[in-house]
């Protein structure tokens, strides 16, 4: 993760926001009492929905399971 101060990040955030939005990759903005991460609305939206579906009871395990489940044994759909 790329690191940058908060002085140099506000004289460059608009090549920061881009350089993240492009490389998926977070920078962490450091401060003198705190710290932030700027990351790209694609990730930030994948974060929210991972952190959803693991909210909901029982949806973690149903997935691990499903993962673990051959393709040969699933259930084919006709549309």
């Amino acid at each position: 993760m790329k690191t940058v101060n908060i002085t140099a990040a506000r004289k460059d955030l608009f090549n920061l926001v881009n350089l993240t939005a492009e490389n998926n990759e977070p920078i962490l903005i450091t401060g003198k009492h705190n710290n932030a991460v700027i990351v790209s609305e694609t990730d930030w939206n994948s974060i929210e929905e991972t952190l959803y579906i693991l909210s909901i009871p029982g949806m973690k395990e149903k997935i691990i399971r499903g993962m673990k489940t051959p393709l040969e044994e699933c259930v084919e759909v006709e549309l």
